[in-house]
């Protein structure tokens, strides 16, 4: 069983990387360099792919949520392995957010989407948000409203447009993710936007879009005119 020691210098993920660049690495290759020895058994390649082989059916992207028991059910990922990919993981999230969520003004959905995916990507359970604008369309915060079951979350006009009434919001966009990937929009989303929608024409204050946001990508509800 060839080890990593064991490949030529220029097949070594840590050398390819520093002569190649990272991004000319595989998955595998990467968390390699992490894991950096395998075991007696496995390099530190097939470690690698064996974790990543957990997320072979629901994505690459689920491994954000991973623990540290998890991994160390593995043989071969011990507690201190575990911990610096948790911390990886976590720190490639941060950079996600501070690079792509750093939108300070909405004109469209795609502002939208750039602010709330690095937050609600990898969320396993479905999380309903509102963002709130001043009457310029200034972001005043995204607040989360309701974290729900794998499949759904239940929400009220009270809680949603609480928040709006304490920022004295002018106008909110609602926001939440859809863990199986998938944004494509429920008979529920539609209801609840609706019923959103309703209330905030009572408040004054305009619920303008319901963007739901799957695996990296998303809908705009009102784009695809779901919106009464």
């Amino acid at each position: 069983m060839a080890m990593v020691r064991d490949l030529p210098l220029e097949d070594r993920p840590r050398e390819r990387l520093i002569s190649h660049g990272s991004e000319h690495l595989s998955n595998a290759e990467l968390l390699a360099i992490l894991i950096r020895s395998g075991s007696k058994d496995k390099s530190a390649i097939q470690l690698a792919e064996e974790v990543l082989g957990i997320y072979k059916e629901s994505g690459i992207h689920n491994m954000s949520q991973v623990t540290v028991a998890e991994l160390t059910k593995l043989k071969g990922i011990g507690e201190a392995k575990a911990a610096e990919i948790i911390a990886a993981i976590e720190l490639g999230r941060r950079l996600s957010v501070s690079k792509n969520g750093n939108v300070a003004v909405v004109s469209g959905p795609e502002d939208v989407a750039a602010y709330a995916i690095p937050r609600l990507s990898y969320q396993q359970k479905e999380h309903f948000c509102v963002m709130l604008m001043n009457i310029k369309n200034h972001i005043l915060s995204m607040q989360t409203i309701s974290v729900g079951s794998l499949t759904a979350s239940v929400v009220h006009p009270r809680e949603v447009f609480k928040a709006a009434v304490q920022q004295s919001a002018a106008s909110m966009i609602l926001i939440h993710n859809h863990p199986s990937g998938d944004p494509t929009p429920s008979r529920e989303d539609i209801a609840t936007t609706n019923r959103m929608v309703s209330a905030g024409k009572v408040m004054d204050i305009p619920v303008l879009d319901h963007i739901i946001i799957g695996n990296n990508r998303f809908i705009s509800m009102k784009e695809k005119g779901l919106i009464a």
